[in-house]
């Protein structure tokens, strides 16, 4: 049984900044359990709102749902109750409602659904896949809008209404238009998650849409810059927010947009960068070069 209900789950989430952390890997890319577990124990002791296990930062889309069951179980253990636990489910739907099921008898406290897989849907079809989601698990469900699940205002209320354990909404898209209507008309129906890459960059405008919270990478290898720089963002100060943004975070998004793949690959080398190697990522993504790397460790110098 999930240790909360669906809607403390979102009041917690909205209440902070969220962590995504990496899935460590071997050499041989198996998933390396003893490094996650370590990674996951010192990452729960900061004060962040909720922990998505094997989500997008996570590489869930390279892991098999045998994995994606390691991986959860060894958060919720790791992290004995001390911050919530977001389980990830996607592709298919039959694949997604099984993802479901298995986070639910795993102990996790809510559930992200992530894209379904390659295809391109209409408003119905989307609403059909996040329907059928939410009627398979007790869970409190997050929906990532994002590439081709995008769900428009209308869609979404209906989906509301049908299904109570729909209390979330993670915008990857960066509409601002379409986040005015979706919170003009649902309000505080739902928890709202930042969740564009790098969302830092779009923290302190979103907050203004009703966004309270976002989904940090950098948090992975800088979790006291992030919690800092989240708490500018909440308390409005565009001073310390802009002078991050220019002398970090912008420099940061420089090195990620330089090759496809990088919104990830660069998370695990900000690891490398300050001495907790999370291992290489896997296909189809690539490492950054070794003049990269050497230019990101420079750019973090002794904001660790």
């Amino acid at each position: 049984m999930s240790r909360m209900t669906p809607a403390e789950m979102a009041r917690a989430l909205g209440s902070g900044l969220l962590s995504f952390p990496v899935t460590h890997f071997r050499d041989d890319l198996a998933f390396d359990e003893t490094a996650y577990r370590d990674n996951l124990s010192r990452l729960a002791d900061y004060k962040v709102s909720g922990l998505f296990a094997a989500g997008g930062t996570g590489e869930f889309f390279s892991l098999t749902p045998t994995e994606i069951d390691r991986v959860l179980r060894a958060a919720v253990e790791e992290t004995r109750g001390r911050v919530p636990v977001i389980a990830p489910a996607g592709q298919g739907t039959a694949l997604a409602i099984e993802l479901a099921r298995a986070a639910e008898a795993a102990g996790a406290d809510g559930l992200l659904l992530l894209p379904p897989y390659l295809v391109g849907s209409e408003q119905a079809g989307l609403a059909a896949h996040v329907e059928a989601v939410c009627r398979a698990t007790t869970l409190g469900v997050i929906v990532y809008n994002r590439a081709n699940a995008q769900l428009n205002e209308h869609t979404l209320a209906g989906l509301c209404d049908r299904c109570p354990n729909l209390v979330g909404f993670k915008d990857g898209v960066g509409d601002v238009e379409l986040m005015t209507r979706i919170y003009a008309g649902l309000g505080d129906r739902l928890t709202y998650v930042g969740g564009l890459p790098t969302a830092e960059t779009f923290a302190l405008p979103y907050l203004e849409m009703g966004v309270t919270t976002y989904s940090s990478a950098i948090f992975n290898f800088l979790p006291e810059w992030a919690l800092s720089f989240y708490e500018a963002v909440r308390r409005r100060d565009r001073d310390a927010v802009y002078r991050e943004l220019r002398d970090f975070v912008l420099p940061y998004i420089a090195i990620r947009n330089r090759k496809r793949g990088y919104a990830v690959s660069i998370v695990k080398a900000g690891m490398t960068a300050v001495g907790r190697h999370a291992g290489p990522v896997r296909p189809p993504l690539t490492e950054l070069d070794a003049a990269e790397q050497a230019e990101l460790k420079a750019l973090i110098g002794d904001r660790r």
